[in-house]
């Protein structure tokens, strides 16, 4: 009998961009396939993939993506993916709703075959047989999986909490964890986005009481709310609060429209008729009768709160009067870019509401603690968060008796190769990050990316030399163009010393004989970047360049 092998591509040591690979013999599953939002070391990046190049050397083993949920993180890279590895998808019916979506919008609609899979059910692939077992998250139809193959089953938790009041659907099936603990589960693969949280996760219901506090207590306001669009029970739970206090709701943002569209297309959420306005019908009512639920909750530039705030929305402007509820928590990393929407929404004159109006959908460490218990795993192998997140939840597995040797913090690539009599890392994959510019798929590395940030903080100057054909001599220039490094209008002085020293430059070259162009942009370069270094303490990118006439 072979081993199964656990290969997490993605979703360690930073949050998103989750993928996990699990293979026997022959057979590959993939669970989950999802993206990550670039940081402020990545100008001008739109995403971030995972590297599924060993998926691409192996296809003929792969049999399916098996997707827990709909959000970005889970379900993002797919279309991607798919123009490569191009196999059977399976999700519930809101995540594969969702995922319709996005490759109809590319026009890929038949590209992959995709199954809609109801909770209980099990999905024969290859050697592996996988159960969907329902938990709860901040979007419905969330799963667990209990994923079965010749050497024993291995529980993959998905994004969850311990929910036993949702919004949409019932409580987290902590029944069958029980039974797959009692029959027994070789490997618990467990969510560790809270594992530093005491505690428990409180339920959504509870945002839904305070949102309606808030419409009460500001009845004669326009309330404006930004949470995440793939929320769907917020936004339920918003709407409802409207509804109640006679108003109308406007919907704005993109990804807002689309998922809610979809959503409504599949009955999971409830507007009743006559409540949603256009953009363009907010001014028909009196400011206190209307609701506008937007994204932006984390800062991204071209969301629409934060247009709001930098008072460049085409249809939508910022009145005192306004009561603006923040309905999210900071993605680490995003904090800086969401305090700056605060604080320029408050300079408007209006009331920014931001703390105690969201709860997460991620699992804390009592909750955490439950799923251990009841599926009573032998190895212990944390996923899906920072390393520190996955640290917090390796100590509680220690805590509750699973030994250390049988507890894994991976790193993506790592090949984690188990049965019921052994487990050990034995060998790293190809993997990484693959980055999204535009219509561009991994043409920007780290070459290209380093240049970018030198842009951004040095700026760049072009030396331009104009040569004599044959002879060598030089009949125009440097001539210099700068961008990003000094005004020049205003630092004419240091830009005709820096002239003068490439001239000085091509002058030594041409008296030693040098007539290697190369050689004499090199020493211009070197030269240069010498004297702005002692001058200006700065290292803008140069370019030299060269013509003959």
């Amino acid at each position: 009998m072979g081993k199964l092998k656990i290969i997490p591509l993605g979703g360690l040591d930073q949050i998103g961009m989750n993928i996990t690979a699990f293979e026997y013999e022959d057979d590959i599953i993939v669970v989950d396939c999802g993206l990550a939002f670039p940081g402020d070391d990545m100008p001008g990046i739109d995403l971030v993939i995972p590297d599924v190049t060993y998926l691409e050397d192996n296809i003929e083993k792969v049999r399916g993506f098996f997707i827990t949920h709909g959000h970005e993180d889970h379900i993002g890279a797919l279309p991607y993916v798919l123009r490569r590895i191009n196999v059977p998808i399976y999700g519930t019916r809101l995540t594969m709703a969702l995922i319709d979506g996005k490759l109809e919008e590319l026009g890929m609609e038949s590209m992959a075959k995709r199954k809609i899979v109801r909770y209980g059910m099990t999905v024969t692939a290859g050697s592996f047989k996988v159960e969907y077992i329902r938990t709860n998250h901040s979007i419905a139809d969330s799963a667990a999986f209990a994923i079965t193959c010749p050497v024993g089953t291995v529980v993959h938790t998905g994004d969850f909490k311990v929910d036993y009041t949702p919004v949409f659907g019932d409580p987290i099936n902590l029944a069958r964890f029980a039974e797959l603990g009692e029959k027994g589960v070789l490997a618990l693969c467990c969510d560790s986005t809270n594992a530093l949280r005491e505690g428990f996760t409180m339920s959504e219901r509870t945002v839904g009481k305070t949102i309606q506090s808030i419409f009460d207590e500001n009845a004669n306001s326009r309330i404006i709310v930004a949470t995440f669009a793939s929320n769907v029970d917020r936004v339920q739970q918003i709407i409802n609060a409207a509804v109640r206090s006679g108003r109308k709701v406007a919907i704005d943002g993109r990804s807002m429209i689309r998922v809610l569209g979809t959503a409504s297309d599949v009955g999971y959420i409830d507007i009743p008729e006559g409540t949603l306005i256009t953009l363009e019908e907010l001014n028909n009512y009196p400011r206190e009768k209307v609701v506008l639920i937007t994204t932006g909750s984390q800062g991204e530039t071209m969301a629409s709160l934060p247009r709001m705030a930098a008072s460049i929305h085409r249809k939508v402007s910022i009145d005192p009067s306004d009561v603006i509820i923040l309905s999210s928590t900071p993605i680490p990393g995003n904090e800086k870019a969401v305090s700056k929407v605060i604080n320029d929404l408050t300079a408007q004159g209006a009331k920014v509401i931001y703390q105690d109006v969201h709860v997460s959908g991620h699992a804390c460490q009592e909750e955490i603690k439950l799923i251990y218990s009841l599926v009573k795993p032998k190895y212990a192998v944390p996923l899906h968060g920072e390393y520190r997140h996955r640290t917090a939840q390796a100590g509680i597995a220690a805590d509750l008796g699973i030994p250390r040797e049988n507890i894994f913090l991976l790193e993506a690539g790592d090949v984690l190769e188990l049965d019921e009599e052994s487990a050990y890392v034995v060998d790293k994959v190809p993997n990484g990050r693959i980055l999204v510019d535009g219509l561009g798929v991994g043409d920007v590395g780290n070459i290209v990316l380093r240049d970018r940030q030198l842009l951004a903080q040095n700026g760049i100057i072009i030396l331009v030399s104009v040569f004599e054909h044959g002879s060598g001599k030089l009949v125009a220039g440097p001539d210099i163009v700068t961008r990003g490094f000094v005004y020049v209008r205003e630092s004419e002085e240091l830009v005709d010393e820096a002239r003068e020293v490439a001239y000085t430059t091509i002058s030594s070259c041409q008296s030693r004989g040098i007539t290697d162009w190369s050689k004499i942009k090199t020493e211009m370069k070197d030269d240069l970047s010498e004297f702005l270094w002692k001058r200006m303490r700065r290292s803008p990118m140069i370019i030299p360049i060269i013509m003959e006439v």
